[in-house]
């Protein structure tokens, strides 16, 4: 958790950004980001340098040569105002978009770059906000980042938003990706998904990863990002960087429009939140995926990109709109019966109508399903989320303590009305009972199963307000005659009332 203190620093740099003509919130977080990874370069090679003093022998690898030492953050943020600047956006930054060699992650993504900080007093600012922070702490970082991206307000380009922190760690939790997985999301963004299966990995299955082979996979073939939009792609990189995956597969790639067949059958674990733009022309998708649903909506398409690009045997949790899951056309219908019978439905998660708020006010799911080529869904299960710890308003306020939000709280269990301001742990709690005692709950209760013959009865309808039944509190009513009695009397005391007045006033 990051402090008041520390927020108030960011909010005071964010306006230096904007007094200084830099006012795109993108571009400010991409270059707040370009100085942390100059400054974490610096913390790597010190940690090199120590251990190459315990060990006595040289250091492996050096990031820096004795040209470059005083490209260092150590050094170069000990000059005067102007001559930092000139060192930094004349030197540093051409050596950073180098570094790593033609075809390394870092010049990839860097090579476009630009350094757009152009007076010495907000790179004095910046550089002071940072020295303070202590980047080391994985947490602190990861904090930092959701704070900065948490200031984009507004929806981005294409039907991007930003998926809340908590949502992407109950999806992680509930899907327990572990050190052999290939995780994959094709609408990556600023990789919050892929984030949070590095953190969810690195905490559960810290033993796997001493052994070498397992910390060569999580550095270089675990994680995978598709984006088409630069920013994102190179906030995206720094980000899994930043959160100590030293070479995520980030890249440049239009997943609607490119054919899957290299990419076909590859991942093991799909985490999604892909943008619902709307429609795209037939010829501007790729032909593979036509092939599976004919349809123009982003939604649709995206789950048989996601269908595409799964091995066998592998699962997804991916948000979609409400839409997909009653839509009435036959592509709607089509999908939804190819998850159900074709593949393993495992799950649909009802969110609420203000998750995303103040970027959208679209009512979403999320859908869980396994990847089977023959079948396997048995029961359905359903979960109504009515509160995620936060006001469904644009404010988003929290509505516990910090210790009793997200799906797993740091107090321990919630009690009933700490549940009904945060449903998240139970979602998960119930999440691993869904083969067991969820197969006995009725279908008034928040969360229960339904049998596929049900959903298929129902024309592979998967809103949960189709299943779910409504309890009506019973009413004692009178009859008819009891009525008329009562409406009696009430005339008889009305026309008595109106005989005294009457002799009041005579």
């Amino acid at each position: 958790m990051i402090t008041g203190e520390l927020k108030s620093k960011i909010d005071r740099v964010w306006d230096a950004f904007w007094s200084g003509g830099i006012s795109n919130p993108l571009e400010v977080i991409e270059q707040i980001t370009y100085l942390m990874f100059i400054r974490r370069l610096d913390d790597l090679q010190k940690a090199k340098e120590n251990k190459a003093n315990r060990t006595g022998l040289a250091i492996e690898h050096p990031i820096y040569t004795a040209e470059t030492g005083r490209f260092r953050w150590s050094r170069f943020t000990n000059e005067a105002p102007e001559t930092m600047l000139a060192l930094v956006r004349d030197e540093v930054f051409p050596w950073l978009r180098n570094l790593g060699g033609e075809n390394s992650t870092y010049s990839h993504h860097m090579k476009d770059a630009r350094f757009t900080i152009t007076t010495s007093n907000l790179l004095t600012k910046v550089v002071d906000m940072l020295d303070e922070i202590p980047l080391g702490d994985r947490d602190v970082k990861g904090d930092l980042y959701e704070y900065m991206l948490g200031k984009i307000a507004t929806a981005g380009h294409n039907g991007q938003f930003r998926t809340p922190r908590h949502i992407i760690r109950l999806m992680v939790e509930m899907t327990a990706p572990g050190p052999k997985d290939e995780i994959c999301d094709p609408a990556c963004g600023t990789a919050g998904f892929l984030v949070a299966s590095a953190e969810y990995v690195s905490q559960t299955h810290h033993e796997a990863l001493l052994e070498p082979v397992q910390r060569q996979h999580f550095n270089e073939s675990m994680f995978h990002g598709f984006d088409f939009d630069s920013t994102m792609l190179r906030i995206g990189s720094m980000n899994m960087l930043l959160h100590e995956v030293e070479s995520p597969d980030i890249r440049y790639r239009d997943s609607l429009a490119e054919s899957a067949a290299g990419e076909g059958e590859r991942y093991s674990l799909i985490l999604a939140n892909p943008p619902f733009a709307g429609s795209l022309d037939y010829d501007a998708t790729a032909k593979d995926l036509q092939a599976v649903v004919k349809t123009k909506k982003t939604e649709l398409l995206f789950l048989a990109l996601f269908l595409r690009l799964l091995k066998p045997g592998g699962r997804a949790a991916v948000i979609v709109p409400d839409g997909v899951l009653f839509g009435s056309t036959k592509a709607h219908k089509d999908l939804r019966k190819i998850l159900v019978e074709d593949h393993k439905l495992d799950a649909v998660v009802k969110l609420p109508g203000g998750v995303f708020k103040p970027y959208a006010g679209v009512s979403t799911a999320i859908l869980f399903f396994t990847k089977t080529n023959s079948g396997g869904t048995d029961n359905v299960w359903f979960y109504e989320v009515t509160a995620d710890g936060w006001s469904l308003d644009d404010k988003r306020a929290p509505l516990l303590e910090e210790g009793k939000l997200g799906p797993i709280p740091v107090v321990g269990e919630l009690t009933q009305a700490e549940h009904e301001k945060n449903n998240l742990p139970d979602v998960l709690r119930r999440w691993q009972l869904r083969n067991g005692t969820e197969q006995e709950r009725g279908r008034t209760e928040q969360s229960f199963c339904v049998p596929k013959a049900d959903i298929e009865a129902q024309g592979y309808d998967l809103s949960l307000n189709r299943y779910k039944e409504v309890v009506y509190e019973e009413v004692e009513h009178r009859t008819p005659t009891e009525i008329l009695e009562e409406l009696a009397r009430i005339e008889a005391e009305i026309q008595q009332g109106m005989s005294e007045l009457k002799g009041m006033l005579g």
